[in-house]
């Protein structure tokens, strides 16, 4: 294995080439072999077999001293196959040309000339008569009349060699192209599965097999060094913001101690909610980036009293939000997490809408549709996609309203909705309003994502 490892190529491009030349040296090996063992070895097929033939009973026919023993030789010669009669010169008309004679015939002619001295008449072929016949002169009354064999015509001798060629050429490159697909691409399917799985899931700690073409294997090498320093990138982030919430928790619950101990209400009310707004950017911001809900597991639940129960909670706290779809239907997700992306986009769509609806349906592949429906001003369509950017607001377009977040809500859904294998987007309400649709398959992702 070894020596058969060093013998194949190392590029891609190298393979492919041996691929071509393996298929093309098989192609005319077989070809050739065909050819020798069942044209030049055949008597039905071979011309120079058929050359001896009608040379040697033309000599033996006018060596004979009478008609009898002419006679004699051309019935043991149709005894073994040679269709030849005797026909008379004054039935025959003699051509000039050699337009009327196939390539097969005008091939034995040939050869007759060269290896036995004998030359052959050209002669016009009879109405509906056979053009693929050779006709000798027997004495100055007389001429052989032989019927050269179907199977030794141009597409035989041209035409069939070369279509079979083909036809093995490209089973040879067909069947060697499934190895190649299997050699090549497979390594290829192998890193763009890994290269999902990590976009999906950072934690997938599964290194790339270094197979294939060289190519193939500085790709898997760059691959998991691009991994590796993601990993460290985002291990280096948790360190620093697990560090900015310990300096920065501390000195905010001083400040606090001390605008309470600040006589004037209106300054220490102030202070106070600064200090509270600060205070709730820090945990939204920590609870954005933190890893700890990527470990949750897949767990089936009833989907829809998820949901009512995400409305539920907000209408106790006084919202307008309202459930509206299948009382049952079980479903497979992280519940924790989803919960968590629901309630986010609820909670953005109560900041500038009067009127929530929740609504759940069911899609073909049991895959499933959640909108959340506001009555607010809405959103730009050039904002949209930015609106799902981390720390974007868009609180002019959508009226700016005192009580905002700071543009995490939307951020932490679509990362949840996209871990789940899902995609989520922005659409206009009938006859104002925003719509967030989220559809989740039937089979969310096993890898977790950047969903906490």
């Amino acid at each position: 294995m070894r020596i058969l490892d060093r013998l194949i190529p190392r590029s891609i491009t190298g393979q492919i080439t041996g691929i071509v030349a393996i298929s093309t040296i098989l192609a005319t090996l077989i070809v050739m072999t065909v050819i020798v063992l069942f044209v030049e070895e055949n008597p039905r097929y071979s011309a120079t077999t058929m050359a001896t033939q009608i040379g040697t009973i033309t000599r033996l026919a006018q060596a004979s001293k009478s008609d009898d023993d002419v006679a004699a030789i051309l019935t043991a010669a149709r005894d073994i196959g040679i269709k030849v009669r005797r026909v008379p010169l004054s039935d025959l008309q003699i051509s000039r040309q050699d337009c009327c004679l196939s390539a097969p015939v005008m091939l034995l002619i040939r050869r007759l000339h060269l290896g036995w001295g004998v030359e052959a008449l050209e002669v016009v072929p009879s109405l509906g008569g056979d053009p693929d016949q050779l006709v000798v002169r027997l004495n100055e009354r007389d001429a052989l009349l032989f019927e050269v064999l179907v199977g030794l015509s141009f597409w035989t001798i041209v035409l069939a060699p070369s279509a079979l060629m083909l036809i093995i050429m490209l089973l040879f490159v067909a069947l060697l192209s499934i190895y190649a697909v299997r050699w090549i691409i497979s390594p290829l399917s192998a890193m763009a599965t890994a290269a999902q799985s990590f976009g999906r899931s950072p934690e997938d700690r599964r290194i790339v097999r270094r197979r294939g073409p060289r190519e193939i294997v500085q790709v898997a090498d760059a691959l998991d060094d691009m991994r590796t320093r993601i990993r460290a990138l985002l291990d280096e982030r948790t360190r620093m913001l697990a560090a900015i919430s310990h300096d920065l928790r501390t000195p905010l619950t001083r400040l606090r101690l001390r605008a309470e101990r600040v006589a004037d209400p209106v300054h220490r009310e102030g202070q106070l909610h600064e200090i509270a707004r600060i205070t709730h950017m820090l945990d939204e911001t920590l609870n954005y980036l933190r890893d700890d809900v990527r470990s949750e597991g897949l767990s089936r639940v009833d989907l829809p009293s998820l949901l009512q129960t995400v409305c539920a909670e907000f209408a106790d706290v006084g919202h307008n939000v309202t459930y509206v779809g299948p009382p049952r239907h079980t479903y497979r997700c992280r519940p924790n997490v989803l919960v968590r992306a629901i309630s986010n986009i609820v909670d953005n769509a109560t900041k500038h809408g009067a009127v929530v609806t929740v609504s759940l349906r069911l899609l073909e592949g049991h895959d499933v549709e959640i909108d959340v429906g506001d009555d607010g001003p809405g959103i730009p369509p050039v904002l949209r996609k930015k609106a799902f950017d981390p720390f974007f607001k868009v609180d002019a377009a959508r009226g700016g309203v005192a009580r905002s977040g700071f543009g995490l809500g939307l951020s932490i859904a679509r990362d949840v909705v996209r871990s789940h294998g899902g995609e989520i987007e922005l659409l206009d309400r009938a006859p104002h309003g925003l719509i967030v649709r989220a559809r989740l398959p039937g089979k969310p992702a096993v890898g977790g994502g950047n969903i906490s």
